[in-house]
């Protein structure tokens, strides 16, 4: 044999001998996962009757005079005459899955909401079912349908997303882009991702290909479990797609499969995450917890003792890392619960135990987390206290604080964001009404290395930390 034809063979029974390979170094093979759980997921048709409007015109609204698209939708109204108000069916896709074998199916709430017709319809099954929609969820865009089949439906089980761990295959199965029972693989990036979908981000994040029409489909482990429902991408990036934990999302639907309204808990505070200089002003000995900036007259919190300044540290003795954390563990309990929070107030811990009531529509701005300030080296004002006329241009029940007349342009306390009109309630949790009180807390609590304080700004209460000089 010459070398050149064994240098051929040599090289060909390497390539032949690849998959052993790969089988043997633990390479996952998804055939047979694949196989069997494509049989539960779902093609789903949407259809939604919407008024026309102003036809082309309200695109061309949004299109710069002299743009060739302005001339395009001028000549497609006098061509097809659509008249405002018109009606037109519009028309959407999406994925979900089986869960239970009388035909119920999860899917993303954003897929179905507003449709006046929902169509399923299976890999192996060329009927095409009219479902009913069950229940969804907004928050955490989740929803259950349910079709009718005369056959018993394969299902798909939960598997425990917490259990996760980075770096972990991974399978989406789905129809991107109308392409049915499209099969990728990826692995999980990363867990706890807030991509500022909702109020309750959790995501899990994979980079198995995630594409529109995916949405509502599982995310599975290597057991066949679903582990997240695919809802979202970052359409800038390649490979990057986020999915809700199947932990999460259980509970939710849960609620939703039994046709009632999901219902969470509320306590009737507006909170911000605690940062490293907020966390120095109040002697805290690291950067966590919710520090609650408002406490709503009459509600759960207030009826409970909570107090504005108060730093809500943990929950039924699970710990608070910040403010998203604070909002999840409240909403994960139902109203009419109790709830024992651990508070840090006066540099120490004490125990308040909350009633809660029922977040909706009406109170969910109530929880949504403040932005917390950058700090600022020096205070850098000058300040006036609020007389009758500045309060009642405020909006401010009685004449308190010190109003913010000027802010120099070059401080810290300018970066650190605070403004002209501004009005400093509270340093420390004390009342100041005149500098010499502000001057007073400053010196008092010098060695703290940092103040806090309560602003109000156009009727929301905010706190700010400033650092102080201990030299």
């Amino acid at each position: 044999m010459n070398r050149r034809v064994a240098k051929l063979l040599i090289v060909t029974g390497l390539v032949l001998a690849l998959p052993v390979l790969a089988a043997a170094n633990g390479l996952p093979v998804f055939t047979e996962l694949a196989a069997r759980a494509g049989k539960s997921v779902v093609f789903i048709a949407t259809e939604k009757t919407t008024q026309a409007g102003p036809g082309g015109r309200q695109f061309r609204q949004q299109v710069p005079e002299g743009h060739p698209f302005r001339e395009f939708f001028d000549r497609f109204d006098q061509f097809f005459g659509q008249q405002p108000g018109q009606p037109r069916k519009q028309t959407g896709q999406g994925s979900g899955f089986v869960i239970s074998p009388d035909g119920l199916i999860v899917t993303n709430n954003h897929v179905i909401e507003g449709a006046d017709k929902v169509t399923v319809r299976f890999q192996d099954d060329t009927r095409e079912y009219v479902a009913e929609i069950v229940g969804r969820d907004k928050e955490t865009d989740l929803a259950v349908i349910r079709i009718k089949s005369d056959r018993t439906l394969p299902v798909l089980a939960f598997g425990d997303s917490d259990a996760l761990m980075v770096g972990e295959w991974v399978l989406a199965i789905g129809n991107p882009f109308g392409l049915d029972n499209t099969v990728t693989a990826g692995i999980i990036s990363a867990k706890h991702r807030i991509i500022g979908a909702g109020p309750f981000d959790n995501f899990l994040q994979t980079d198995a290909s995630i594409n529109p029409g995916n949405s509502g489909g599982p995310l599975l482990n290597m057991r066949g479990e679903v582990v997240g429902i695919n809802t979202a991408i970052n359409a800038a990036a390649d490979n990057i797609g986020f999915a809700i934990p199947s932990s999460q999302a259980e509970l939710i639907i849960d609620q939703l499969k039994e046709g009632k309204a999901v219902r969470r808990g509320w306590i009737g505070v507006t909170i911000q995450s605690v940062d490293a200089t907020q966390a120095k002003a109040l002697g805290l000995p690291e950067a966590k917890g919710a520090l609650i900036s408002s406490v709503g007259k009459d509600h759960p919190a207030d009826k409970a003792g909570i107090r504005q300044g108060d730093v809500i540290l943990e929950v039924n003795g699970e710990p608070v890392n910040d403010s998203k954390d604070l909002l999840a563990r409240i909403a994960g309990l139902m109203p009419g619960e109790k709830a024992k929070l651990t508070l840090w107030r006066g540099e120490k811990r004490i125990s308040k135990t909350v009633t809660l009531g029922e977040r909706g529509e009406r109170t969910m701005a109530a929880m949504q987390p403040q932005q917390p300030q950058t700090a600022a080296m020096v205070l850098g004002m000058s300040l006036h206290p609020v007389g009758e006329r500045e309060a009642n241009a405020l909006g401010l029940d009685a004449p308190q604080g010190l109003i913010v007349v000027e802010v120099a342009p070059d401080s810290p306390a300018a970066a650190e964001g605070v403004r002209q009109g501004d009005v400093i309630l509270q340093a420390n949790q004390q009342d100041v009404n005149s500098p010499a009180e502000l001057e007073s807390v400053i010196a008092r609590d010098k060695t703290r290395g940092a103040v806090m304080l309560l602003i109000k700004r156009q009727g929301q209460n905010l706190f700010v930390a400033l650092p102080l000089d201990q030299k």
